[in-house]
């Protein structure tokens, strides 16, 4: 089959029109005085070398050219002129190859240029580049009249393409890597350079007889050719591949990316968010899959190894916490036993001390005593497996789905897995034979099942050992291996994988599922992927963006021809961790790659906002006018002055209404859409949006914080008394109403990927289900963990678990269970010891104020998101205040405002009652003035109805109630201060 390409699709010919509407103004034949030594030719000068691109435009002409269309692409304009360098961003699947292309025919036909050079970072790429010229000749053919051209890869060996190139007055098209050229270029100049220096250059800087003596940079630099950059943020990375361009004597250098770092004179951009809000992309769900808190082994992931400060290790473990244990990553070093790390945890007890951290590249790895080794990314005692294995059968099942729904469509569907290991899918045996590996093992396993089912039997009429197979780059015995994707040994696989794209898309052909090395991500795409599952046991999982780009792009029918169906048009990301993780991930990266600044409000954000003039002509009122809008947003208070929408702007409230200048009165409901475009619920909070909290010493010395803090710093202790029967019966009661345990389970679940203006979530639920894992095969010792948790007797706790009944449902999922177990013994020894606790002051123990000064000299570091800055600073400690909530903000506010308040604290952290179910942190101290002065301590919550709060929760106010009962102090939970009674 042939891909069709569709001419008339409106944002690439905006790309094309960017490009060379930067050159208007520059006529196609020339008059005038010529160069000495050569000759002009239409858009082409003649000199001793050959014939060459000329541009006759000035700088300030084209910085002109450059400014409309960035006014008119919404782009800011740029204040000076970054060189002769022009950018074009496109978001990958959206055919940034096919637009710079076609903008070589576009650019030949308005100004007659005919020297092209394409420069780029790998070899996938420039084999995709090859492939794309073979598959779109006969259309620019037919485009632009039969125009002739050539293209070739720059090759040592074949140096008269390169004359050629110079000489030709046909359009030369020349693919070229990066490393063709940089490693040739010196800190000094080539002609400053001795003659053995110059030996070693390569052939490229050399002399040469066969080309009259010359160089053959000379006829490039000759040829002042148009260079295109294909992906800049990974060719022209430092200052030696800066200069390696700069020796091709480029007329001027266009560059394309869908991540540009230095996006020198953007003159057009189609980020993401538009892409997807165009629908010119596949639409992504994430389908993520879990495990179902299995604790029941001792699992140790290794992430990272450092040596910079020191010899270290950052791992993942199961940690105690206080509602059971959960993943935890922390730095460990040699000598460290995660038992301990992990709040001793028996399944860490044994063979879990660090015995060595290697910290080579490629060879990381670290060594527990008894023998245990793991290499960077790989993990022991989680489930990995059952958690591959279920990403296996999740994407079969998706693919037969979307092969189910697109039946006498025409459209093959094409499902990707990316692995790490090669022995993972296919192992060599002695003997010159191959074997699945394990993932090739489940594959099959879960393609026969689901075929098997009459949903999908006879929807793929192919045996299961046709429609899958992997490409690999290949050792010298032809044994598949494991390879980084930028070694000479991957050339073979690139020119295979992107030669076989057409074919992969005939249905006649069997394949369907294709299993490749993680290294062969960039480069490589194929329209009708429509299902990616990355696999990783060794390495990190590479970004998302990286992931999602290899099936972004839109499907084609077997006629060729693209499909816009939306209802087709969908990408489902098969991953192993959850969807929000997915979605922040994917935020972050277009945060960090795009600069795209979610839920910020840009100077530029109402420039394409319309108004009527007098005459009934509408018009956009531009940057400039933009400009004036924001500023006044920011005066308001509406927006900060980094673009964050603040509190004051709140479209939600009945009686808000934006002020705007005067004049912008008819663009109010206008302005307010656009700004409310940005709002985000689930912003991900930016860590450089910090600041620290000053403190306020003459406040810490008045008289009225000094009498409060005299009122309330006694400490106390506690004591309790209970009956070892009651306990029992208490704890049985509790136990047998635990919900039935379950085996541990691999759960799934599919979310739709939401990308706009404001952020990128995952809220919309698809699907879910549940997948039993792998049963637990070694027992741990119940009654030590137990006695750890309760600290009570063994004896006790053998007794408790003989009369329960619930025994047999440890071997199930023994975590689970203890967990379970532990938890109701522990609120029923918490309500016997609450019934009877009694707190006394502790003699000559107090709460130091020197502590705060202490942190104030720190330095206290918060979130601007989440505090509320004091306005009578003389009440307060500080002049800003971190809430937790939406009620504590207003109870804030409100001390801060009200008259009758003198001063208020919130109290700092490490104040703490202790209580038998852990510290306690109240929240508020304050001094109010009528006739004397009064003293209180406050508590806030959204509810005074102790029923909707958690049990331990109000355990923990009903003991703070006592300790300041002891202490004399009044004492309430409240939802305002009107509750307080001054």
């Amino acid at each position: 089959m042939k891909l069709k390409f569709d001419p008339s699709l409106q944002y690439q010919q905006d790309a094309i029109n960017s490009v060379v509407g930067v050159f208007d103004g520059q006529p196609f034949v020339q008059t005038g005085a010529m160069a000495l030594q050569s000759i002009q030719i239409g858009g082409l000068f003649q000199n001793e070398l050959g014939m060459g691109n000329r541009l006759n435009l000035p700088d300030d002409e084209i910085l002109k050219n450059v400014h409309r269309l960035q006014e008119t692409n919404g782009i800011e304009k740029v204040a000076a002129f970054a060189g002769r360098e022009f950018s074009v961003e496109m978001e990958t699947g959206t055919g940034k190859t096919y637009v710079y292309l076609r903008s070589i025919f576009e650019l030949n036909k308005t100004y007659g240029f005919k020297k092209f050079i394409i420069v780029v970072p790998s070899v996938a790429i420039r084999e995709g580049v090859l492939k794309s010229i073979d598959m779109m000749k006969e259309h620019f053919q037919t485009l632009y009249d039969k125009a002739p051209f050539d293209h070739f890869v720059y090759d040592s060996k074949r140096l008269g393409k390169v004359r050629q190139f110079a000489t030709s007055n046909q359009i030369q098209i020349m693919v070229i890597n990066i490393q063709s050229f940089q490693k040739d270029v010196a800190d000094k100049d080539l002609a400053d350079m001795t003659e053995d220096e110059l030996k070693k250059l390569n052939v490229i800087n050399r002399e040469n007889d066969r080309m009259s003596g010359r160089r053959p940079i000379e006829f490039i630099q000759a040829a002042s050719p148009i260079v295109i950059i294909d992906e800049p943020q990974s060719v022209d990375t430092t200052e030696k591949s800066r200069k390696a361009i700069g020796n091709l004597n480029p007329m001027v250098t266009l560059r394309y990316s869908a991540t540009h770092k230095n996006p020198y004179n953007l003159v057009y951009k189609l980020d993401p968010i538009r892409a997807y809000d165009l629908r010119l992309v596949k639409r992504i769900e994430v389908a993520s899959v879990r495990s179902d808190d299995n604790f029941n082994d001792a699992y140790v992931k290794l992430i990272a190894t450092d040596n910079t400060n020191g010899i270290r290790a950052r791992v993942e473990i199961h940690k105690e916490g206080k509602s059971g244990p959960k993943p935890t990553k922390m730095w460990v070093k040699q000598g460290d036993d995660l038992f301990v790390k992990s709040g001793e945890r028996e399944a860490y007890r044994n063979g879990y001390i660090v015995q060595n951290i290697d910290c080579t590249p490629g060879a990381e790895y670290v060594e527990f005593n008894q023998g245990r080794f793991l290499e960077l990314g790989q993990e022991t005692g989680g489930q990995a497996d059952d958690i591959m294995k279920a990403q296996v059968y999740e994407t079969v099942e998706q693919h037969l789905k979307k092969e189910r729904a697109l039946k006498g469509k025409g459209i093959k569907v094409l499902s990707l897995f990316f692995i790490d290991r090669v022995a993972n899918y296919r192992i060599y045996n002695e003997g010159g034979t191959t074997s699945l590996g394990k993932i090739g093992q489940w594959f099959e396993e879960a393609y026969r099942e689901l075929t098997a089912k009459p949903i999908y039997k006879d929807l793929i009429l192919f045996d299961v050992a046709e429609v899958h197979n992997g490409y690999f780059s290949q050792d010298k015995q032809g044994h598949a291996k494991d390879t980084r994707g930028n070694t000479a040994d991957d050339e073979n696989t690139y020119n295979l994988i992107m030669r076989d794209k057409e074919r992969l898309l005939d249905p006649a052909v069997a394949l369907r599922f294709i299993f490749s090395h993680s290294a062969l991500r960039e480069g490589w795409d194929n329209p009708n992927v429509f299902q990616i599952c990355t696999l990783n046991e060794t390495q990190s999982a590479d970004k998302k963006r990286q992931e999602i780009g290899r099936g972004l792009r839109l499907p084609v029918n077997a006629a060729g021809e693209r499909v816009h169906d939306e209802t087709v048009n969908r990408l489902t990301v098969i991953a192993n961790e959850s969807y929000e993780e997915f979605a922040r991930s994917l935020q972050t990266e277009f945060e960090e790659d795009f600069g795209i600044r979610f839920g910020k409000i840009e100077k530029i954000a109402f420039a394409k906002l319309v108004r009527r003039a007098e005459d009934g002509t509408e018009a956009e009122i531009g940057q400039d006018e933009s400009r004036k809008i924001w500023a006044s947003l920011v005066a308001g208070e509406y927006i900060s002055a980094d673009g964050d929408i603040l509190d004051k702007f709140d479209p939600k409230n009945p009686h808000f209404e934006l002020k705007v200048p005067k004049g912008y009165e008819d663009l109010r409901a206008a302005i307010t859409d656009a700004i409310n475009s940005k709002v985000f619920k689930n912003r991900i909070v930016n860590a450089r949006d910090r600041r620290e909290v000053k403190f306020r010493k003459e406040v810490q010395l008045s008289e009225d914080f000094q009498k409060l803090w005299e009122k309330i710093k006694p400490r106390t202790r506690y004591r309790v008394t209970f009956n070892t029967a009651d306990l029992i019966d208490r704890a049985l009661a509790r136990i047998r109403q635990i919900e039935p345990i379950k085996a541990p389970r691999i759960a799934t679940t599919v979310a739709e990927v939401d990308i706009t203006d404001a952020g990128v979530s995952a809220d919309k639920q698809i699907a879910t289900r549940m997948r039993d894992a792998e049963p637990v095969r070694v027992l741990p010792d119940i009654l030590a963990f137990l006695q750890k948790e309760t600290e009570l007797t063994r004896h006790t706790l053998a007794e408790v678990l003989k009369r329960s009944g619930r025994l047999p449902e440890f071997k199930i999922n023994p975590q689970a269970f203890m967990a379970a177990v532990a938890k109701e013994i522990s609120r029923a020894l918490h309500d016997l010891m609450l019934e009877g606790i009694k707190y006394e002051k502790v003699a000559g123990a107090y709460w130091e104020q020197s502590r705060i000064e202490q942190d104030a000299e720190e330095g206290i570091i918060r979130y601007l998101s989440n505090l509320y800055e004091v306005q009578n600073r003389e009440k307060s400690l500080f002049d800003a205040i971190e809430y937790e909530s939406e009620v504590e903000k207003q109870f804030a506010r409100d001390l801060d405002h009200n008259e009758a308040v003198k001063l208020f604290v919130k109290l700092p952290s490490w104040f703490k009652i202790d209580t038998p179910i852990g510290s306690y942190n109240p929240d508020w101290a304050f001094v109010t003035e009528r006739e004397e002065k009064l003293y209180f301590v406050r508590e806030t919550k959204s509810t005074l109805d102790s029923e909707e709060r958690r049990t331990k929760e109000n355990q923990k106010i009903a003991c703070g109630r006592r300790h300041f009962e002891t202490i004399g102090v009044d004492f309430s939970v409240v939802t305002s201060l009107a509750e307080v009674i001054f």
